[in-house]
């Protein structure tokens, strides 16, 4: 039974990775071949020279970003799940309410960053809420998602066993809605970064403290392409390993009892 389980996991992490040499080593011989400058389209190595010369501001700054981006992820995780119960006690409160957390979907996050950043005087503060705007949505859409979307016949059976509201909320509902929730959190933790580098984008804010998004302009500012591809290839990494925390999380809440994360070779 766990054979055919165990190659399935290697070709997962495998494939992608032999995609990504592929595609690196064709960029790395087109920009050698073609000549391109450096100002322009800089090479694998030159992007991988430069993130270890300046390794140490680079890193600092990544780790300003990603401080943004999981606080407001976890403000995200809080106040999501706490509204979501709100919706699930009442159909009138849902209806009432649920059209503007859709309004902090659709509104760009460009045009109300500037009004955060004057209104808030604490820069980060300003850049958090922002990077919470982009990300809470995911939460309160599937954890709503889930804790309705519980089987009637279940809900009849714990009513006529005389469970209360709270019973049937945290032995049904709540466990019933865990993978829609997970399913939210992978969206939102993506859009957390997201927020933060658009917020730092339009902060502007430099010198001590800075983040990633401040080195890409300041880099582009000063032509200084390879920094530029350095700050998105860590961006980028930050993104894919909070994509995969989320996942790792997920599989450890239900790999023993969700079908959604039990494999065919468990």
């Amino acid at each position: 039974m766990d054979a055919p389980a165990a190659p399935s996991r290697l070709l997962r992490f495998a494939a992608p990775v032999i995609v990504a040499v592929i595609a690196l080593a064709l960029w790395q011989a087109l920009v050698v071949a073609y000549d391109v400058p450096a100002y322009l389209v800089p090479s694998p190595l030159a992007v991988l020279r430069t993130l270890v010369s300046d390794r140490v501001l680079l890193f600092d700054s990544l780790a300003v970003t990603l401080g943004i981006a999981l606080t407001a992820l976890a403000i995200s995780i809080v106040g999501g799940t706490l509204v979501a119960l709100l919706f699930v006690q009442s159909r009138w409160i849902e209806m009432s309410l649920f059209p503007y957390a859709v309004l902090l979907q659709v509104t760009p996050i460009v045009a109300i960053a500037p009004l955060i950043i004057i209104w808030v005087d604490d820069t980060r503060i300003a850049l958090v809420l922002c990077a919470v705007v982009v990300a809470i949505f995911p939460i309160i859409s599937n954890t709503t998602l889930g804790l309705r979307s519980v089987d009637p016949g279940l809900v009849n059976l714990f009513r006529m066993c005389r469970a209360g509201r709270l019973d049937i909320l945290l032995r049904l509902r709540i466990p019933g809605a865990l993978p829609y929730f997970f399913g939210g959190l992978r969206i939102a933790s993506g859009l957390a970064l997201i927020g933060a580098v658009v917020a730092e984008f339009v902060a502007g804010t430099g010198g001590h403290g800075a983040g990633l998004a401040y080195q890409i302009l300041l880099a582009g500012i000063q032509l200084n392409i390879p920094r530029l591809f350095a700050a998105l290839a860590l961006i980028t990494l930050a993104g894919v390993l909070l994509f995969a925390a989320t996942v790792w999380l997920s599989r450890l809440a239900l790999a023993r009892w969700h079908d959604s994360e039990v494999s065919p070779g468990d």
